[in-house]
């Protein structure tokens, strides 16, 4: 994969960006919304070992903005019409700039050439900037469920299940960010 759009790049993860995924993966502040305020505690040996696992069907998607790698995102295939996807703006100064809609917008057009009828996503309850950029592209919440599991300090979590499908998609490809 390789998507341009004004400073903006995604293209797929690589060996190269192994060590900086394991920074971003063990940083407990980037990754607390996701259930790990420790970190995931990985390295670079195992992120490369699951890269050469990597298909056509899933990978991790490197963010690039002005040619500085800002964040990562995920793409799987579930179904042979339905794809879910994550993302992580990793560099907190970049976050509330409106780039969230523009790099989501990008990867679900993505996503709806692959031939996709329905995007799914999920989010922490507690993630309400998220659900704000979620919902202004058009996802649906689908449900939510309370106490579904635990983080790694035992505090238990609530998850928002969204879908989207084409005729509701918000598309902000050309949405003008605020940096």
């Amino acid at each position: 994969m390789w998507i341009k759009n004004k400073d903006l790049l995604l293209r797929n993860a690589n060996f190269k960006d192994a060590k900086m995924l394991a920074d971003w993966w063990n940083d407990g502040s980037i990754m607390a919304h996701a259930g790990f305020p420790l970190g995931v505690f990985t390295s670079e040996e195992k992120i490369k070992s699951q890269m050469e696992k990597y298909t056509e069907d899933h990978f991790v998607i490197i963010i690039e903005f002005k040619g500085k790698p800002i964040g990562e995102m995920d793409y799987t295939k579930i179904t042979d019409k339905n794809a879910e996807i994550g993302i992580k703006i990793c560099e907190s100064d970049l976050r509330e700039h409106g780039l969230g809609r523009v790099i989501l917008s990008m990867l679900i057009n993505y996503c709806f050439e692959l031939g996709n009828d329905t995007i799914t996503l999920t989010t922490n309850l507690k993630n309400k900037r998220a659900q704000h950029v979620y919902e202004k592209l058009g996802f649906n919440v689908d449900k939510i469920t309370y106490g579904e599991w635990k983080d790694q300090l035992g505090i238990p979590q609530d998850t928002v299940y969204y879908s989207l499908v084409k005729e509701d998609f918000n598309d902000f490809t050309d949405y003008v960010y605020q940096i």
